[in-house]
């Protein structure tokens, strides 16, 4: 350093060349400085700092209600279709040679007593033959006392050498003889008396009229047909179609709940008969449903039965909860992966509580409970459980 060169400031400080420009002019290069910096720093977190290099997004999982069923004791319900008839059907035709009908006496729906006249059949060459029999009768019956006088006379004059035992005998044949006519025209007289009271069309036994196919006028005969049915003793059945499965446990005596279509009554029966065959077709079999009478079940009709056959221990579920399509019936349940997993079940009985599902659930799954149409299987959500208002069976 040339210090020869170098002079002091008034105040002491040392001067270097070139130090004449103004103070003003550096403070100025201080001040640029420090707002180029700051301008820096900003650009910095704006555009470096505050951007994430890969921002992912954060999937929201739908919130699905479920439950843990478990397993309760629920009555096994039989679903069956079919029709009512009569529990036992009489059809009423001509006994006899039959004519022309005279006089119907009843109606479809009155009750009649056994034996009682239901229609009569005109009977005027009857009653004039049977005038004709009765009267053959006294005609033999005339005959017979006077063999029987004559027999009385020979037998007193025999004994006085009148007459020989012979002719004795012969009288007595005689008298025997027109006895027997006397019994003859009494039992041509008696069947005539039958044939002209079968010309009457009575009911075989007590019961409800259904059907009359008869009218006054109308001439009929033993080819005629059934002119008239009826229900004996007003008793109805219910013809249930039943799968062969399910007839395998239904037995004589089970209690059935009979709802004629069209109506909101149910009426109370019980299982009398258990078809013994399976329809080869339809794989079916038919329980016969007892009934008493009333007036809503029409023979004919159709009906829905629910037939009580035991319990059985499974799963309940809300309806809701019970999904079907093309191939059948099924719910949703939830993994341990928190992945919904369809589940093909087998529905049971359909009350009030719930559902019961007879196969495909052990109850211990998480079932979904509602919103199952909205969700596809392997789709992930967040599982909410709800209580089970089914008890768990031991």
């Amino acid at each position: 350093m040339n210090y020869e060169s170098a002079t002091f400031e008034n105040d002491g400080r040392l001067a270097l060349p070139g130090s004449g420009a103004p103070r003003s002019n550096l403070i100025w290069w201080i001040v640029g400085a420090v707002v180029v910096l700051l301008l820096a720093v900003a650009a910095w977190f704006a555009f470096g700092f505050g951007k994430k290099p890969e921002e992912k997004h954060v999937e929201q999982l739908p919130n699905v209600t479920v439950m843990i069923p478990g397993t309760t004791l629920v009555p096994r319900v039989l679903s069956a279709t079919g029709s009512l008839a009569a529990r036992r059907e009489m059809p009423v035709g001509v006994a006899g040679e039959g004519g022309m009908v005279t006089r119907v006496l009843v109606e479809p729906g009155q009750w009649v007593g056994a034996g009682q006249v239901l229609a009569t059949v005109d009977r005027s060459v009857q009653t004039q033959t049977a005038a004709s029999l009765a009267a053959q009768i006294s005609v033999a019956r005339s005959d017979a006392a006077i063999a029987q006088s004559e027999l009385n006379r020979a037998q007193q004059l025999v004994n006085r050498g009148f007459i020989s035992k012979a002719d004795l005998e012969r009288k007595a044949a005689t008298r025997d003889a027109a006895l027997a006519r006397v019994r003859v025209a009494q039992a041509t007289l008696s069947e005539q008396n039958a044939r002209t009271g079968r010309l009457d069309i009575r009911a075989p036994a007590a019961g409800l009229v259904l059907t009359r196919s008869v009218e006054p006028g109308q001439i009929v005969s033993s080819g005629s047909g059934v002119l008239f049915r009826m229900a004996k003793g007003g008793e109805m059945e219910m013809l249930a179609a039943l799968s062969e499965t399910d007839l395998a446990g239904l037995g004589v005596g089970v209690r059935a709940k009979v709802t004629p279509v069209g109506g909101k009554e149910s009426f109370a029966g019980e299982v009398w008969q258990v078809s013994p065959i399976i329809d080869p077709q339809t794989r079916q079999g038919t329980a016969r449903i007892a009934l008493t009478y009333n007036p809503a079940l029409r023979p004919g009709g159709f009906a829905a039965a629910e037939i009580t056959s035991g319990a059985a221990t499974s799963p309940q579920l809300p309806e809701s909860a019970v999904l079907s399509d093309d191939r059948g019936n099924f719910v949703y349940v939830i993994g341990q992966d928190d992945k919904v997993v369809r589940r093909d079940v087998k529905v049971g009985a359909v009350s009030d509580s719930g559902v019961a599902v007879a196969s495909g659930l052990a109850g211990t799954e998480r079932v979904v409970v509602s919103a199952g149409a909205f969700l596809n299987p392997g789709q992930k959500v967040t599982p909410i459980v709800a209580k089970s208002a089914a008890k768990t069976g031991s």
